[in-house]
């Protein structure tokens, strides 16, 4: 038999996915960095998540089965399904449904996971102390999985449908995906929130029990999210003496980088301007390519550049070179980018939504705005770029800020929620 571990769940976005690539983005980090942290703090991991089919240069995860016995008894081994990520951590890769398979696709293969996932666990004869699910789809498997086990489950969310719809007008979910999310809401037995708004609302719009949920925030890799020389910085980047605004993140309607762009033709300063826009949208609903045309019509795109996805290793240079980052959307739940940039000494100007004032101090690590308007965020954005002690003290304060966050300190909060919860199932077996 061997030794206890904890199983997380992030069945539709693998964490060695590059974040920008396809639904890949914050979640993948969070669910990588926490792991390992919790890994390095003694506790073995195993992350269960889809086979997929990533871009060129990243390593393939397709064609492959488990490791353990199918349900038929025969065996089905491949190397290429688990991957170590730390000593004790390790990704397990297992098949449901095609792997470039579209989002609105996977609900229906849930059951077929399920059973991979029971497979493997038998195969391999392990057993898990708690579970962690990720994401609705993860959390629909989480407890289905924890209960096959008699295990405590445990669920962050990341994004909500319901606050997502209520964020931004147009928005849609599907009826499935906010059914189950209230069953997960009322049975998971402990829910992470990474603030008091997200908490709120699932109390609101959910009727959640506020007693079962924790607040835990995301964390921050402060070894590589560091800051940097900025004119080295700017050099490698190949950047003038312009003031620089950074974006990073996917590209769509819900984040906002229209209200960037708009922003940039509002901009009243004598200083030269460059707008870097760090992401892409996997080419499927064309939202590049409408700002670009926007961006043309305002007379802004001669010094606005859409650089595309950049590896995760070399976002330090980018925010460490940026005079401000720039986080414009409608709905974060944290916002990472956020964080990684005040790691790396360089402010913000972003929307007062979701759990950015979590992450933003308000007039000490940048600025939050109420209203998502040009004038606004122009506004901030001057004040800030046209003061180099302002810019400089937000920045200290920015970093330090940062510093309570490490992923090391999240990791020990939430080990404490998983003692928590074994301590109360062995507690109620007892009696």
């Amino acid at each position: 038999m061997s030794e206890a571990r904890v199983a997380f769940i992030s069945f539709h976005a693998s964490p060695l996915a590059a974040p920008g690539e396809g639904k890949a983005g914050g979640m993948n980090v969070y669910v990588r960095q926490l792991a390992r942290s919790l890994g390095n703090i003694g506790i073995p991991v195993d992350v269960f998540t889809r086979e997929y089919r990533p871009h060129a240069g990243q390593p393939d995860v397709t064609g492959g089965k488990n490791t353990g016995p199918s349900p038929d008894g025969s065996n089905r081994n491949s190397p290429n399904m688990i991957e170590a990520i730390s000593g004790n951590v390790r990704v397990i890769h297992l098949p449901a449904g095609e792997p470039d398979a579209p989002m609105h696709s996977l609900y229906g293969v849930l059951p077929d996971f399920l059973e991979e996932m029971k497979a493997f666990t038998l195969g391999n004869d392990l057993t898990y102390r708690a579970v962690h699910s990720h994401y609705w789809l993860s959390g629909w498997l989480g407890r289905a999985f924890s209960r096959w086990l008699d295990i405590p489950h445990t669920i962050t969310f990341h994004t909500l449908s319901r606050i997502k719809m209520q964020s931004r007008a147009g928005e849609n979910e599907p009826v499935e995906r906010q059914e189950v999310e209230e069953q997960l809401i009322a049975s998971a037995d402990r829910i992470i929130a990474f603030s008091p708004h997200e908490r709120d609302s699932m109390a609101r719009l959910y009727g959640a029990d506020v007693k079962r949920i924790q607040l835990a925030p995301c964390g921050v890799d402060l070894g590589t999210f560091r800051p940097l020389d900025r004119e080295e910085s700017r050099q490698r980047l190949g950047l003038n003496g312009d003031k620089v605004l950074l974006y990073v993140g996917r590209i769509e309607s819900l984040k906002g980088v229209e209200l960037l762009v708009r922003t940039a033709a509002h901009l009243d300063t004598c200083e030269p301007v460059r707008v870097l826009v760090v992401g892409d949208d996997n080419g499927q609903d064309g939202e590049v390519e409408r700002l670009r045309e926007l961006a043309g019509t305002l007379q802004v795109d001669d010094f606005i550049d859409f650089v595309g996805r950049v590896a995760q290793e070399e976002l330090p240079v980018y925010y460490s070179a940026a005079d401000v980052c720039v986080v414009p959307s409608f709905y974060e739940s944290f916002g990472l980018a956020a964080l990684e940039s005040m790691a790396c000494g360089t402010p913000v100007v972003a929307s007062r939504v979701g759990g950015l004032p979590t992450v933003v101090q308000h007039g000490s690590t940048g600025y939050l705005k109420s209203w998502r308007c040009p004038e606004a965020f122009a506004n901030s954005l001057e004040m800030l770029i046209s003061s180099k002690s302002l810019q400089h003290s937000m920045g200290v304060a920015a970093r330090r800020r940062a510093e309570d966050l490490s992923w090391d300190k999240v990791a020990e909060r939430i080990a404490g929620v998983y003692d928590a919860l074994v301590e109360e199932r062995s507690a109620s077996r007892s009696t």
